[in-house]
């Protein structure tokens, strides 16, 4: 093969990379995404208001108490519920702070624990308890630094329940504050639940997020809540979902009256350490599951460099076109998806945060391998 030949072979071999990689996305953006993008839920037949128990697990989070736990108190709730705090060990103020709240509120049920469980490290062991206290068959998870985004949460969360339903995946949005890093945790937030929610209604579930999660007591204890994992520090939301979750019991909520909102991280360093943390369960899932999300992280990561390299050494107009037409489905999809998750203040740079994940996965490329640390806080 003489030179001339060989560059157009490699030109060629470029541009039909590019194209694969151009095609990887489209398949998730048009079969994955777009569910998420034009979902309309069916309403039920019949007004539903079962019994609930809300569950927040605590360990020195005095400050996030008062702050938060007012909002899952004054619910409008007109069936029973009840919200158990599990105050894990805290050595600051919130055993006090709660005795107090519990003299205000006749639904709040205290747990304290004083002893650390042998073996099972993280937030596993006092969620298990939680969810033992629970009176009711439907838990209802948050976390301590997490606020409903309405007086309607418990009402919107459970509504959802169908008879065959025994998991709705929620989502647990970040407070908008001014600043690149907020609104980088933001996307972040958005990008993952566009895959967990999108996946759900596409009939392969795979994980939740524990700032705001419902499933039934008599699915944990089937399942043996959480033994197959407790040696790992995270997964207590992730991986329990990624265990149990089917596509016949699990249905998304994303009524904005479902939402939570959490304070964000103030600094990269704290991001970043939340992060590495809570991707160090990913290489846990199920096969299925890691195949089609690693698929998906390879092909956006890989979708900039390819692009670059077809312009440079190829024809950059059949390039350019190839890459319009991904832009232009892909905003249709974000846009709507945004819409639905309010978030749509992040949308006119949403080409921006597109190629920012190319960065993204470089940073936390590593903690898909690293070690998990022992502790949940």
């Amino acid at each position: 093969m003489n030179i001339g030949a060989f560059l157009v072979h490699w030109q060629l071999t470029i541009f039909i990379l590019f194209c694969t990689i151009i095609f990887i996305q489209l398949f998730y953006y048009l079969f994955f995404f777009a569910r998420l993008s034009f979902y309309n839920p069916k309403k039920n037949d019949i007004e539903q208001c079962h019994p609930v128990s809300v569950i927040i697990c605590a360990r020195d989070e005095a400050e996030n108490i008062a702050r938060n736990l007012p909002g899952s108190l004054v619910q409008n709730y007109p069936s029973s519920h009840e919200v158990i705090v599990v105050n894990d060990n805290s050595f600051d103020e919130t055993k006090y702070l709660l005795e107090e709240l519990h003299k205000q509120f006749r639904q709040l049920k205290v747990v304290e624990l004083s002893q650390e469980a042998k073996m099972i490290p993280g937030k596993k062991f006092p969620l298990s308890i939680g969810i033992k206290t629970a009176r009711y068959e439907i838990v209802l998870l948050t976390d301590a630094d997490c606020v409903p985004a309405s007086e309607n949460w418990i009402q919107t969360m459970q509504s959802a329940y169908t008879p065959q339903t025994e998991i709705i995946l929620g989502y647990g949005a970040y407070a908008k504050k001014k600043g690149f890093l907020n609104k980088a945790i933001r996307w972040e937030t958005f990008h993952a639940a566009l895959q967990y929610l999108s996946y759900a209604l596409a009939g392969i579930p795979y994980m939740g997020v524990g700032r705001n999660l419902s499933y039934k007591k008599e699915l944990f204890f089937k399942q043996k809540g959480f033994t197959s994992h407790n040696h790992i520090p995270g997964g207590d939301d992730d991986l329990f979902i990624n265990k149990v979750a089917t596509g016949k019991n699990t249905r998304i909520e994303i009524l904005p009256d479902s939402f939570t909102i959490s304070k964000p991280a103030n600094t990269w360093a704290k991001w970043i350490k939340q992060k590495k943390r809570h991707y160090t369960t990913g290489k846990f899932y199920k096969p299925v599951h890691k195949f089609a999300l690693g698929t998906y992280s390879l092909s956006q990561f890989l979708l900039y460099p390819s692009f670059i390299a077809a312009l440079l050494f190829f024809n950059w107009k059949p390039v350019l076109i190839i890459f319009i037409v991904r832009l232009l489905i892909q905003s249709i999809v974000l846009f709507k998806s945004m819409k639905k998750l309010n978030e749509l203040d992040l949308f006119p740079l949403f080409w921006f945060w597109d190629l920012w994940m190319f960065f993204y996965y470089l940073i936390f490329a590593g903690s898909l391998i690293k070690k998990p640390q022992p502790t949940w806080k």
